[in-house]
């Protein structure tokens, strides 16, 4: 594991609906030790394509987040002829304090905003060479979208629109396409990768914010399964 930033740390133990879903492993008290810190990143396997898992864009968006620690737990022992890097809480702060925003900045319209944290995901993403990228959210009733969702775009990186339209095939989440990137608004992760060559999807899950739905953290872990599976994994 590594460290992304070392100014967004946070007790994601003081956020009881988080803590409530995880198994209070020797692997989950790790990764909830190291979130004190700063933002961790941790690499699954070697060689092959190298894949990104990210969840907690928004702190309040909690079953991603939670499916995302599932997901470490569960590729642990697996052998991986490509790597996996998953970034379960991306501001261990605002999931801490189940706030949408870090400190007062939406790291979904940010990554274009040198050092934000999202901006330091992305210059990850580049120096790391992922060539893949899944950012997993969920969305809350009357808010964009509002439904169980997979957003892509066709264009300036065409592969965005088939890995959303293969995991809205396989999940059953409703297939959002965009023509071009970032043509709706600036500064998320999912545009910035496709602007700059990197194929990237958003897939989202239908829960309350702050809040776990039911079946939700089931639902977000298949998104990232079905994310995983359409590069072999």
């Amino acid at each position: 594991m590594g460290y992304i930033s070392d100014f967004s740390g946070g007790y994601i133990s003081r956020n009881k609906d988080i803590l409530n879903h995880l198994e209070l492993s020797s692997l989950n008290q790790f990764i909830l030790e190291k979130s004190v810190y700063g933002t961790p990143i941790f690499k699954l396997g070697n060689g092959g394509k190298k894949i990104l898992v990210l969840s907690g864009i928004h702190g309040n968006e909690l079953p991603p987040q939670i499916a995302n620690v599932y997901l470490i737990n569960e590729l642990l022992n697996k052998k991986l002829t490509n790597t996996v890097y998953l970034i379960p809480f991306a501001a261990p702060k605002s999931s801490m304090n189940n706030e949408r925003t870090f400190n007062e900045l939406d790291l979904n319209r940010a990554s274009h905003i040198k050092n934000s944290v999202s901006n330091l995901i992305m210059q990850a993403i580049e120096q790391l060479g992922i060539v893949a990228v899944g950012d997993f959210h969920s969305t809350s009733f009357n808010s964009n979208p509002g439904c169980e969702s997979i957003f892509s775009s066709k264009s300036p990186s065409p592969e965005s629109f088939l890995m959303a339209n293969y995991i809205s095939r396989n999940v059953g989440s409703e297939l959002i396409s965009f023509d071009f990137a970032g043509s709706m608004y600036k500064g998320a992760i999912e545009d910035v990768c496709n602007l700059n060559g990197i194929p990237s999807v958003t897939c989202e899950v239908l829960s309350p914010f702050g809040n776990v739905g039911r079946g939700t953290v089931e639902t977000s872990f298949n998104q990232m399964i079905s994310f995983l599976s359409y590069f072999g994994i």
